[in-house]
């Protein structure tokens, strides 16, 4: 899924109070109610402002997608995906509060850099986990 927007320009339309992509509010994907997605993407989008201040990531050359998830055993929980803006590939793909039965509340970092065959880091909680990937 290819972008027009940069994450640049995404971050700074969120700074402004407003979303470019208003049909959706950059989810491409969901099970929850779509009168949600607007308050959900302002909670994704100002946990992906902590996450970018901990990585490399060219904020002209990606963009930010949000999934609403449904596992078999849980709770519906959001994630956000940070996409190359030229192939559309996502390069991370972070889950800040997972809904999984047994691990409700622990937050992931998924990953290009090891084909997404494991997480790259989790934690119990989206605040260690920054902390985590601060410091690695």
């Amino acid at each position: 899924m290819k972008n027009e927007y940069t994450l640049r320009d995404q971050l700074k339309a969120f700074e402004n109070s407003t979303i470019l992509d208003n049909d959706c509010f950059y989810f491409f994907d969901w099970f929850c109610k779509v009168h949600s997605l607007e308050r959900k993407a302002q909670v994704l989008m100002s946990k992906v402002k902590k996450f970018i201040k901990t990585t490399q990531i060219d904020l002209d050359k990606t963009y930010v997608i949000f999934k609403n998830n449904c596992p078999v055993y849980g709770n519906l929980y959001d994630d956000f995906r940070i996409c190359d803006i030229e192939t559309g590939d996502v390069i991370f793909t972070v889950a800040p509060s997972l809904g999984y039965r047994q691990r409700k509340g622990e937050a992931e970092v998924w990953g290009k850099a090891n084909s997404f065959k494991e997480p790259l880091f989790n934690a119990k909680s989206w605040s260690q986990l920054i902390k985590t990937f601060v410091a690695a």
